[in-house]
């Protein structure tokens, strides 16, 4: 009986607890505008992690996504696209041309993307959005239910929500 008591409290502790927030992994990678960027650097704001590929359809949509975001944001947020191996300086001028974009592409060679994705297989594009105290506050793979997010305006609805919760702390 005290087995049973002690099982179904340690259930409805773990039912009834926020859910565990994970710290977003710490890096310092290389940049296309040549800097290196260290996401110890943008503590104390939001930033939009975007794993992406240069020759990724949807990544090019997103690109725009996340320019509109920059733009109706500004320095509330920060934005860092990673690129892991083979994409490199050249094929992410192409896309930043191609696309307009003003923020910076990351060249990974493929374990930061591993330490967020923690899987072999990536779906592209990926988002996490961590939050100033550098916890992922949200996770997102394109897909069918995530389009809107990757491709319309529901990452400004996400955004607003966090930005006003942020705000009410």
């Amino acid at each position: 009986m005290r087995v049973g008591c002690l099982a179904l409290a340690l259930l409805v502790s773990a039912v009834l607890a926020p859910a565990q927030l994970r710290r977003a992994p710490g890096f310092s990678l290389p940049s296309s505008d040549n800097r290196q960027e260290d996401l110890a650097e943008y503590r104390g704001k939001f930033v939009l992690i975007d794993i992406m590929k240069t020759d990724c359809p949807h990544c090019g949509t997103f690109a725009r996504v996340l320019e509109r975001v920059k733009t109706r944001y500004g320095n509330k947020i920060a934005i860092l696209s990673i690129a892991p191996a083979p994409d490199n300086p050249t094929t992410a001028a192409k896309f930043i041309a191609a696309n307009k974009i003003t923020f910076p592409i990351l060249f990974d060679c493929g374990q930061v993307v591993y330490s967020y994705v923690r899987s072999p297989s990536v779906t592209l594009p990926r988002l996490y959005i961590v939050n100033p105290e550098g916890f992922i506050a949200k996770e997102y793979a394109y897909g069918p239910d995530t389009q809107e997010i990757f491709e319309g305006n529901g990452l400004f609805a996400e955004l607003d929500s966090l930005l006003g919760a942020a705000k009410a702390r």
